[in-house]
């Protein structure tokens, strides 16, 4: 027997609004990062690594929230942009790092201030508390929903 429940609106969904919001400031983002020649992923792994002076692709991986071949594919397209660098371990051949390159130092902070004006251009116009609650909010949800994967597409 068919439910005579009324079907909501899309409209009536807080998902629905997360979605539209999210995608407005994720397009957005990539297509200021994808100007200087990276993708939003890239330019997660990039920022990951800025405070390491070298990190091994599984730690990367796991606080990437990845898996190791994802960042390996990652890795390859950085080290062939001359932005970040493989290093073997003396002790352990097949042991591997990835650090930063100058060139990939240098490209860091011009991408961090595109996140900063790109955050100012979406949320700006929050008064500072409106951007503290939906800061908490926000990482509440993603706390009680144990999400630990960096959103990075």
């Amino acid at each position: 027997m068919p439910s005579t429940a009324p079907i909501s609106e899309l409209t009536e969904h807080l998902g629905y609004w997360l979605r539209c919001v999210s995608n407005g400031v994720s397009q957005s983002f990539a297509r200021k990062v994808q100007a200087h020649g990276v993708t939003v992923a890239e330019w997660v792994v990039l920022r990951q690594l800025l405070d390491e002076k070298a990190l091994a692709p599984s730690e990367l991986a796991e606080r990437m929230g990845m898996t190791r071949g994802a960042i390996s594919k990652l890795a390859d397209r950085l080290v062939a942009k001359a932005l970040m660098a493989r290093h073997a371990h003396a002790s352990d051949g097949r042991a591997q790092s990835l650090s930063l390159t100058a060139a990939g130092r240098r490209l860091v902070p011009v991408l961090a201030a595109l996140a900063d004006a790109n955050d100012a251009e979406f949320f700006g116009h929050l008064k500072s508390g409106e951007r503290l609650a939906l800061s908490r909010i926000l990482r509440g949800i993603v706390t009680q929903r144990g999400l630990k994967s960096p959103p990075i597409d």
